[in-house]
């Protein structure tokens, strides 16, 4: 986790040692740094470095007369499209040149203080930044390692000290979401069971977040024989976890809902996977993380949303209990379905759980979150998540979400024609269509367990885990998702 602390107060001196200002092309300082021996010092450097102020770029002036020991101009780029800049990619940007110790953040151009929300998104975008994952680690590689991050100390330097301070624990609370996804993600197998998985999404209870866990007793009596015949071949009994925040002011108000794979480990099972690389699905209920991870925010900032997220926890294993290549099984919805390829299971445990949530809870719409398909790698790369939909207003707000907060989508198409090639000789369905459109044809599945509820599915294997470093993230595990539907309750589902 990154514990780095925040503290806010007006603009002014600088006792830190370090200091972090921010500058457009005109690379106009502050008035507390601008004038005098620093001012002439930085713009020579500026001079010699050829530092323009562009966007991402930054300048470092040590030992300055007049100024902090160490001074961080962070550049913003032209002044007039400062409309179009991500802050929190500024935020870990500055972070990622913070050294060691405390350090002050003076969120102004020149004379002119930033918003509140931007002040914000600067202290989201260093707290993500200065995320590291280490648990496990007993010994530095290296004495001179530099101190955790848990030690830091930023003040930001804002004009609207009030608005801001508000801004920012609401900006940081989604953080925190997206940190307790990266560890639920980062955890290792052995340690992260489903059972594990579902006692970390009960101490959500603490933020008032209600929590029911359903253990195998209950789903077979429920009949979710799709999910359990993924997890029969572990001796880690699988769960469902239903989340309920429910705040609206109507409390009865219809819900919104978002569902999550959650495998705590793919062996393959049965078609079992090449060894190489294979560690790798422990991230496989990277789904479910960010359904976690969501929920802690929406109830951290208090949003004023009904809210369900459900999480189905399996482990998916290859002993002489394993389902098998050939088997059918009869879903929840009466469905039934061939399985062809045990390496397929993300999908039986989703279609299980979205007919769960859609009969008995009735949501607005639903959207689940998946690592599904190698499929979507092939298509979109890292870059981007695979949305596919049946509503293009939801469709519409998700895209328009991923791009605000940086986690990008893609929509991919449906149609009958994919929907052909998932159907069985000997069943209504089959669990894989083949080759070709890998990851359509598993979209095809899910849309068959949700009858008219708008409903969209981001296959998020390229995204969650093992994805390009950004500015907000140099971990193996980003919590890919989180920003992006918390900004969408945000934006339209808070009365």
């Amino acid at each position: 986790m990154s514990h780095v602390s925040f503290s806010l107060e007006p603009i002014g001196p600088v006792t830190a040692t370090q200091a972090v200002v921010f500058v457009t092309e005109d690379l106009a300082l502050p008035p507390a740094l601008a004038g005098g021996a620093l001012e002439a010092a930085f713009r020579k450097l500026a001079e010699i470095d050829s530092f323009k102020g562009k966007a991402l770029t930054a300048l470092t002036l040590k030992g300055a007369e007049g100024g902090p020991e160490t001074l961080i101009v962070v550049g913003l780029g032209p002044a007039a499209e400062l409309e179009k800049t991500d802050f929190a990619n500024i935020g870990g940007f500055a972070a990622g040149k913070l050294g060691k110790g405390d350090a002050t953040a003076i969120c102004a151009i020149a004379a002119e203080p930033l918003a509140p929300a931007r002040v914000a998104a600067i202290a989201q975008g260093m707290r993500l930044r200065l995320y590291a994952f280490e648990k496990y680690k007993t010994v530095k590689k290296d004495k001179d390692e530099a101190e955790p991050a848990a030690d830091r100390k930023v003040v930001l330097q804002a004009g609207d000290v009030a608005a801001s301070r508000k801004a920012k624990k609401r900006a940081l609370a989604v953080a925190d979401g997206v940190m307790l996804a990266r560890d639920l993600v980062n955890e290792p197998p052995n340690v992260l069971t489903p059972e594990a998985f579902a006692k970390r999404a009960k101490e959500l209870k603490e933020l008032g977040v209600e929590v029911e866990v359903l253990g195998e007793k209950e789903l077979k009596k429920i009949g979710m024989r799709a999910l359990l015949g993924v997890g029969q071949g572990s001796r880690n009994e699988s769960h469902v976890v239903i989340m309920r925040w429910n705040g609206a002011k109507d409390e009865k108000a219809q819900p919104v809902a978002f569902i999550g794979k959650g495998v705590t480990f793919d062996t393959g099972g049965i078609s079992i996977k090449p060894a190489g690389g294979m560690e790798d699905m422990k991230g496989d209920m990277a789904g479910a993380a960010c359904v976690v991870g969501l929920m802690h925010a929406l109830a951290a900032r208090k949003a004023k949303a009904n809210v369900i997220g459900a999480i189905g926890l399996v482990e998916n294993m290859p002993d002489g209990n394993a389902q098998r290549p050939g088997d059918i099984v009869t879903s929840l919805s009466g469905q039934t379905i061939e399985i062809i390829n045990t390496d397929a299971e993300g999908r039986l445990v989703l279609a299980d759980v979205l007919w769960h949530v859609q009969a008995e809870m009735k949501p607005k719409f639903m959207v689940n979150l998946a690592t599904l398909t190698g499929a979507i790698m092939v298509a979109l790369g890292q870059e981007r998540a695979g949305l596919f939909s049946n509503n293009d207003e939801l469709a519409t707000r998700l895209h328009a979400a991923g791009e605000a907060t940086g986690d990008q989508l893609w929509r991919m198409p449906l149609g009958k024609a994919y929907d052909k090639m998932i159907d069985s000789k000997f069943a209504d369905m089959k669990n894989t269509g083949g080759r070709y459109g890998g990851s359509i044809t598993a979209a095809q599945f899910l849309q068959r367990f949700v009858n008219d509820c708008p409903w969209a599915h981001l296959d998020i294997a390229g995204t969650a885990m093992g994805s390009p470093s950004t500015e907000t993230n140099r971990g193996w595990s980003s919590g890919f998702g989180v920003r992006l539907l918390d900004r969408l309750v945000a934006d339209h589902y808070e009365g």
